[in-house]
């Protein structure tokens, strides 16, 4: 199996059928032949060559196009996500060295950034041929997806992002391919790589859909295998437009995975093979969990056999591995012990497998006591009449802060007795007394409509 791709083209350039297989947005299409032998770019493909490039599009399609094209022949390519505020544009061209601008924002935007602007043109009907003469090794930034602050810049190739990736010349002719993420985000750039590099036709999501149209969408186009955050998921479970995808293989990443969510997917899709994956952006895909069960196996700190060393360092998980991120761009080192990334995530041994607890970074002080508001929703998600749940922290004179919880109740057709607020409520802070200590307890519970989810797929939160 061919693993030694210089660039994306060159590794499509081994997959037979290109024809048969496709990438697809909300109004354009392109088969895979299309991408190998056209260009949407044109000749101003030589104009960027060696370049320093941002690619900022308004949707996923273009985006996809124009890494496709320009994966061998820029320096490096910069990947800025639909949902990040263009308020971080100056100082990622900055850090990123960045001297051209493939965009199609506004002119009155691009023309203040200082650097050249090529606009994509939209999709022609038969995409242009465009000799591309010998190929480079580009280099990948991707930007994290912190809520907060200025984003990280993060340097990756086409190997690291590759490296739990199978691909090679024989297709895998049945499988469609989707997601909920952003392709810009490292979590659907995963996944648009395993489609493309495995010859899987892509159908690409879309910030401008709701739920349920995204999932007409994805059913029409016959997908088979579909990811996305623990959020992303609850969302669709809500819509009474689920039942339009059959998955065969549903996956999850981003966020803690807790078994409520786990249990609600097998409910859903009772014959689909059900994959919780752990990644990051900076420490790339560590592992994947199969087995229908929340948190995973201790045998797997030991398991070397992908290539991927974890450990447990001051009660987080750490990574080392060559999908690993080479570095911050203008910023410190990413792996910081013997070549180990620090991940930030608390870990927790019970009998013979390790739960997610919660970020270090993300901490509610009650008392001098600490509660990981994921521990907690992890606890709330089990009960059979609770959808989603957001804890945070809530000031307090007397304890600095107390644990308030936001839920999301499943509709009256599941059985809600929403007349019965009062018990509900009696009942789930009795559940959480029975599994966590005393302070890790809500001490307020409020039922509200919906929570609000990052367009990267993750509950927004934020301290009341």
């Amino acid at each position: 199996m061919r693993r030694d791709w210089s660039s994306l083209r060159d590794a499509l350039s081994g997959i037979d059928q290109l024809s048969d297989h496709s990438l697809r947005g909300v109004a354009s299409s392109a088969t895979f032949n299309d991408l190998l032998h056209g260009s949407n770019l044109g000749g101003r493909l030589d104009e960027l060559r060696d370049r320093s490039i941002l690619l900022a599009t308004k949707d996923q399609f273009a985006t996809a196009l124009a890494l496709i094209e320009l994966d061998g022949i820029a320096r490096r390519v910069v990947l800025y996500p639909g949902d990040l505020p263009r308020a971080h544009v100056p100082s990622v061209i900055a850090t990123a060295e960045v001297d051209a601008l493939v965009s199609d924002w506004d002119a009155s935007e691009t023309g203040s950034f200082g650097v050249q602007c090529v606009v994509p043109p939209n999709l022609p009907s038969s995409l242009s041929h465009f000799e591309r003469g010998n190929g480079r090794h580009t280099e990948w930034v991707l930007l994290t997806s912190g809520t907060t602050g200025r984003p990280k810049l993060t340097l990756h190739t086409l190997a690291s992002l590759t490296g739990a990736i199978s691909g090679g010349a024989v297709p895998e002719s049945s499988i469609v391919w989707s997601t909920f993420y952003d392709i810009r985000r490292y979590g659907g750039l995963q996944i648009f790589l395993r489609a493309l590099l495995g010859g899987a036709s892509l159908v690409l999501s879309s910030s401008e859909e709701s739920t349920g149209d995204f999932l007409t969408r994805a059913g029409a186009a016959g997908v088979t295998h579909i990811s996305g955050t623990p959020s992303h998921w609850r969302r669709a479970l809500m819509s009474p437009l689920l039942h339009q995808i059959a998955p065969q293989y549903v996956r999850l990443s981003g966020e803690i995975v807790d078994q409520g969510i786990l249990d609600n997917l097998r409910a859903a899709f009772a014959d689909a093979t059900i994959v919780h994956a752990f990644a990051s952006t900076e420490a790339g895909v560590g592992f994947d969990v199969r087995d229908g069960l929340a948190g995973f196996p201790a045998e797997i700190l030991t398991n070397t056999s992908t290539g991927v060393e974890l450990k447990i360092e001051d009660g987080s998980l750490r990574i080392r591995s060559a999908r690993t991120a080479a570095r911050y761009l203008g910023s410190e080192k990413i792996a910081a012990r013997e070549g180990f990334v620090d991940t930030g995530d608390v870990i927790e041994l019970r009998g013979d497998r390790y739960y997610f607890v919660g970020r270090r970074d993300g901490v509610i002080n009650v008392g001098g006591a600490k509660v990981h508001p994921e521990e907690v929703e992890a606890v709330l998600n089990r009960h059979p009449r609770v959808q989603m749940s957001l804890v945070k922290a809530r000031r307090n004179a007397i304890t600095g802060a107390i644990v308030v919880a936001e839920i999301v109740l499943k509709s009256a057709d599941d059985g809600i007795a929403i007349s019965e607020p009062a018990a509900l409520k009696s009942e789930l802070i009795e559940m959480c007394h029975r599994t966590l200590a005393a302070y890790k307890v809500p001490a307020v519970i409020r039922f509200v409509p919906s929570l609000d989810v990052t367009t990267s797929g993750k509950l927004a939160r934020s301290n009341a």
